[in-house]
């Protein structure tokens, strides 16, 4: 299987913990990493190029940070840019049927906030609906997320650790990925 993880962090070289799960990837086979920030600085979406991408793939992952209960910017522009109406939906839109999309986050609260009475009122998967909803409306695969909680206060060890869970999550299984 053919993944592509789509990185979009305003600045991966600076962060500490979407850079360390890239880096976790290394030495992976059938893998491509794509830095939207990097690819577009300018923000001018290459939709065709991108397009072709999705197409060379199996499984694409969307890596990001969780802030302000949303993705940046950058990956929502990506999404108006490429998934357009008969592309990706509606009358010939075909190309991502049966295509595996799963969501690769870090938040900076507790997995224990992000649920219903917690300080963030809704769990990852809850505020994860739109990106859900777009990938289902192409005809896609959403896949289970792949959250690592409390980044701001992370240990060194501990992004280690998710950094092998995260290499592991994303080449699993399909049918392995349960809710």
């Amino acid at each position: 299987m053919k993944t592509m993880v789509i990185v979009a962090h305003p600045d991966l070289s600076h962060s500490r913990v979407n850079l360390g799960l890239i880096q976790a990837l290394d030495g992976h086979n059938d893998l491509t990493i794509r830095d939207l920030y990097e690819a577009y600085p300018d923000w001018n979406i290459n939709a065709d190029h991108e397009r072709s991408l999705l197409t060379a793939h199996d499984r694409i992952v969307f890596q990001f940070p969780f802030y302000w209960y949303s993705s940046p910017p950058l990956l929502k522009k990506w999404f108006d840019d490429v998934f357009t109406s008969g592309w990706a939906y509606g009358p010939g839109g075909e190309h991502l049927n049966g295509k595996e999309f799963m969501v690769a986050t870090t938040a900076g609260g507790t997995k224990n906030a992000y649920r219903a009475g917690g300080a963030d009122e809704f769990t990852i998967s809850e505020l994860l609906r739109p990106i859900q909803r777009t990938v289902t409306k192409c005809s896609g695969i959403f896949l289970p997320p792949f959250v690592v909680y409390g980044v701001s206060s992370a240990e060194d060890d501990d992004l280690e650790k998710e950094g092998l869970r995260y290499a592991e999550h994303i080449q699993t299984p399909s049918r392995v990925l349960v809710h």
